[in-house]
């Protein structure tokens, strides 16, 4: 007794311990999680959108409100009177009466417990459906009806979805309180099983009855919906109802639901008379029912009835089919163009296409990053993407194309200087885009460059070049400084090998305001790192700029949209700005085919995306969005206004997507056709561009898209489509387009690899402001004739690869231990014909090389040229004169200097054209202009020159010919700025 006092009250005085303990916890967890929430407010704020978040949480609050209830009131009802309804008196048998023991304690725990659970679980479910839920409460029209039920579309998109997952969540209630209304009964004696009988209470009977009376009854409302989910199934043939469908699977779950209908009707029948009999039968005759008619039946229609005769009785369901899904790809208005390609290159053939030959790009944005990062990159802490993006400027009045990249930043650079001062507060922005003209080349196949350097210089116009906002920008940096302070971020490196830098403060409004002790502690608690708290950089000035990627940024603002997986950089109105494309789509468009978005959009430039719900069958790109990149400014422009599911979402989240007359006429220049649809978009006119019954079922006309012709061998990935200035068949002028071809459908590895057709989009939306373009998405398609007349790419490049002349010549390139790259293949429709075109490059294996284009391969019909220059290889391949000139035409391609530039070293600051190195005493050439600063600048071009000679000679000698190119092209150069010095 006395051992056991201490012990209790040790255990008293440990209890209070233990609670604070838990409170502390339960405290230091809550705020965490309020950190969190605390952080979106002051982003979303800050960004303008905050109402885009509280309308979130506020509907998934109310949803999990509205689950929880939903579910947790009935499940303890039912409990409830299931318990307050048992017999006083029951004869237990002694397994159960150990069960009551055992349970009674807890009793009361589990009848709130239980229910509090699963609503918990409901609540959750239903919060998750809160975009289903208020695109329901704000469905428009979408103005088309469905052909088998007449309904408009918007009931399959707004609202079965809805009215589906609300029977879905009521059938699982019901379903739940069935099983632990038996559950209760049965352990209170309500329900007791004596060898083969069962006996039930009168209280038991009504309540299990009735709730199974509902369970049906919701069963039976589900069935009946299921009849309108038909249109948007999937079978062997298409997505939509088929004929087996409309006689025998939509009648059938009609019927199926009048029986759920009367059988529910009998249990509470059951529940007033307390017979079984009746209703267990028509449970029977439900499952048996659902066994006939809902699928006995239909397989029989199918395999008696449909197969033997399918393509006709078929038809009229294809034909819907096809007409349903070009409306929901938005491929209706495709213009197909029969096209008789010529395939005999003659003498001026392309003289009447001239300025598409002289829009021709043979810079692959796939390939020349490697040089971007060499000419331009300038300092290890600065990068660029892999893969470039494509754009166009109007310089001195001529559309010019060209491959652009912003300069971003790069912490991983820095190295051991990697420290948290460093990676936040001085090295906080990217600087600079760099633009290289699409179609031309430098002498010794570098890109020619119409904006570059730093601070930066060209052709753009750029005002603002820092970038702040970028797709590799830091996890999160704290800018902005009190007025005459001195700055400490980095804005630049100023040139020399003497690491001087300029400094910059950030001025603009990008990020959430540090102006407090509150504040630096929400976001030191959000991203796990004192210093934002302690350090003394951060000030009541001090901005915090984080989640910083431009698609990041957008999908937070426009969690409705799916975004284009190519978000590119322009330079408008004087600032960089990334253009990012945004879809509304849907799964539930009637009669329309489905399609694996990831699947459709992967090619060998873009590997397979993940996306939240990959199925498609209906998309339009109805915004068009822009992201500042120097102080993160997120606009919303509706490019589609009166598209039914963006009018729903503008009605859910009004004033956060603008008119599209608000869009500057720069700005409108550089959007463009996304690439992600027009993927979609080709790969259902692959068999959508036939439009009879017939042959679309027997697919006697099916074409796909190519493999990627320079992929390795056995390789799937598909060739991407390309952006190309040019002017197809039909149109007056040439067009910044986007284009694809096709080549026959066929389900094993030797399809034929000729071409079918030509597809392309007119992705120029004009340059008035607000205004687009009439032709802006125009399609067409080129027909093909029926023969084998004209290679696909995947034949073209055989040629390439095979033709010993060309290979010779390639095996030369290779010398010196340099490798030959292919470039992408481009297919231009000029000449009456279709003109292929491949840049090759060169690539030695130093270290800091990069590929340079020295050679370009061209085919038109069965006849290729292989040439330094396209101006050249044109001219070979037609003849002698192709009648048009390329824009690589000014370029000498005749020194037969094909080497790359071998091992390239450090390019140097801008502003530091690099020490050529001294040489030692050059021998005076005996050459005065009288100027000694003239004088002076030749004998330094005179020593350039020595040394150029020394590197050719040598690389002569050790067989380098990737070398010998470079040091030829630098004599070049020196020779050409020496004569330039004298004429001055």
């Amino acid at each position: 007794m006395t051992s056991t006092q201490p012990e209790q009250a040790q255990g008293r005085r440990r209890a209070p311990i233990a609670i604070t303990i838990g409170i502390v916890a339960a405290l230091v967890i809550g705020f965490f999680i309020f950190a969190g929430l605390y952080a979106d407010i002051l982003w979303y704020e800050q960004l303008g959108f905050l109402n885009v978040l509280t309308t979130e949480w506020i509907a998934r609050a109310l949803l999990f409100l509205i689950g929880f209830v939903g579910m947790a009131v009935p499940v303890w009802v039912s409990i409830q009177i299931a318990y307050r309804t048992r017999p006083v008196y029951a004869k237990l048998n002694s397994q159960l009466d150990r069960y009551q023991e055992v349970f009674e304690p807890l009793r009361r725990l589990a009848m709130y417990g239980i229910p509090a659970v699963l609503g918990i679980f409901g609540g959750v479910s239903a919060a998750s459906r809160w975009q289903t839920t208020l695109l329901w409460l704000n469905g428009t029209s979408f103005g088309t009806i469905d052909p088998q039920f007449g309904f408009d579309v918007g009931f399959y998109v707004f609202d079965l979805p809805f009215y589906r997952g609300l029977v879905g969540f009521a059938s699982a209630v019901v379903l739940l309180s069935t099983l632990l209304v038996v559950a209760t009964n049965y352990l209170y004696g309500a329900i007791r099983i004596s060898g083969r009988e069962v006996v039930i209470s009168k209280a038991a009977r009504i309540q299990i009855a009735v709730t199974v009376g509902i369970y049906l009854l919701l069963q039976a409302v589900s069935i009946w919906f299921d009849q309108y989910a038909t249109l948007t199934e999937s079978n062997d043939l298409m997505t939509g109802a088929s004929y087996a469908d409309v006689y025998a699977t939509i009648p059938g779950r009609g019927i199926l639901a009048g029986i759920a209908l009367v059988v529910a009707v009998l249990f509470f029948i059951t529940a007033i008379i307390g017979r079984w009999r009746l209703p267990l039968v028509g449970t029977a005759l439900l499952i048996i029912s659902s066994l006939i008619i809902g699928s006995l039946y239909p397989w029989v229609i199918q395999r008696f009835q449909v197969d033997p005769s399918a393509k006709s009785l078929e038809a009229p369901f294809i034909e819907r089919n096809i007409d349903m899904t070009r409306e929901a790809y938005g491929v209706a208005e495709v213009e197909e163009i029969p096209y008789e390609a010529q395939t005999d290159a003659e003498r001026g053939a392309l003289r009447e296409d001239a300025e598409t030959t002289a829009n021709i790009r043979l810079m692959d944005p796939a390939l020349i990053s490697d040089a971007f990062a060499q000419l331009e990159q300038f300092r290890q802490y600065y990068q660029f993407p892999e893969v470039l993006d494509v754009d166009r400027y109007q310089i001195d009045g001529t559309t010019q194309d060209a491959v652009v990249a912003v300069r971003d930043l790069r912490l991983a650079g820095l190295g051991d200087a990697q420290n948290w001062v460093n990676s936040h507060i001085v090295y906080t922005h990217g600087y600079g885009v760099v633009a290289a003209a699409g179609n031309q080349r430098s002498v010794d196949g570098q890109p020619v460059f119409i904006q570059s350097g730093i601070p930066t210089i060209g052709d753009l116009d750029v005002e603002e070049p820092r970038v702040y906002f970028g797709e590799n920008s830091p996890e999160y940096s704290i800018v902005g400084a009190p007025e005459g302070a001195n700055p400490v971020e980095l804005d630049y490196p100023a040139g020399g090998d003497n690491g001087n830098q300029t400094q910059t403060t950030f001025e603009g409004d990008g990020g959430p305001s540090l102006n407090g002790i509150f504040n630096k502690l929400i976001y030191a608690l959000k991203f796990q790192s004192e210093q934002i708290f302690l350090s003394d950089n951060v000030n009541d000035e001090s901005q915090i700029l984080y989640d910083r990627d431009p698609l990041t940024r957008v999908s937070k603002v426009a969690p409705y949209l799916e975004l284009d997986s190519d978000p590119y950089p322009s330079v408008v109105d004087g600032r960089i700005v990334w253009i990012i494309d945004g879809y509304t789509k849907t799964d539930a468009y009637p009669y329309s085919t489905k399609l694996s978005m990831s699947q459709a959009i992967s090619d060998s430039q873009q590997q397979a995306a993940t996306f939240a719900i990959d199925d498609v069958n209906y998309i339009r790109n109805s915004v068009k969005a822009t992201v500042d990149a120097y102080d993160g400014t997120v606009t919303l422009y509706a490019w589609d206004a009166e598209e039914p599911i963006l009018q729903a979402w503008q009605n859910i989240f009004p004033s956060t997507v603008v008119p599209m007359d608000e869009m500057s006429g720069d700005l409108m220049s550089h959007v463009r056709y996304p690439s992600d649809l027009f993927k979609l978009q080709r790969s259902i006119l692959g068999r959508y561009h036939v439009t009879d019954p017939g042959s679309f079922f027997s697919r006697d006309d099916a074409w796909t898209t190519p493999d990627e012709p320079t992929a390795p061998t056995g390789s799937d990935l598909l060739q991407p489509p390309y952006y190309l200035t040019m002017q197809m068949p039909g149109q007056d002028d040439p067009t910044y387009s986007l284009y694809s071809t096709f080549i026959p459908e066929s389900g094993d590895q030797d399809s034929r690899n000729v071409l079918k057709g030509y597809l392309a989009v007119d992705a120029d939306a004009g340059s008035s402001d607000g205004e687009r373009s009439d032709g802006y998405g125009t399609l067409r398609l080129l027909t093909l004739p029926s023969g084998d007349l004209v290679p696909g790419p995947g034949q073209v490049q055989n040629q390439f690869n095979g033709d010993p002349s060309i290979s010779a010549q390639l095996n030369i390139l290779r010398q010196g231990s340099s490798d030959v790259i292919n470039g992408n293949l481009l297919t231009v429709p000029v000449g009456g014909g279709l003109l292929y075109v491949q840049p090759v490059y060169v690539r030695s294996t130093g270290e800091t090389s990069y590929p340079l284009l020295q050679k370009v391969l061209v085919a038109f019909g069965d006849q290729i040229a292989f040439q330094d220059t396209l101006d050249e290889a044109l001219d070979v391949l037609f003849g002698g004169e192709s009648g048009a000139s390329a824009g690589d035409s000014d370029v000498d391609g005749g020194s037969g200097d094909t080497g790359d530039t071998g091992d390239t070293g450090d390019t140097g600051d801008t502003g530091d054209t690099g020490d050529t190195g001294d040489t030692g005493d050059t021998t005076d050439p005996g050459t005065s202009t009288g100027d000694p600063q003239t004088d002076a600048e030749l004998q330094a071009l005179l020593r350039q020159a020595q040394q150029a000679l020394q590197n050719k000679q040598q690389a002569l000698t050790e067989g380098d010919w990737a070398a010998y190119g470079v040091a030829d092209a630098e004599l070049a150069s020196t020779i050409a700025s020496m004569l330039a010095l004298l004429n001055e």
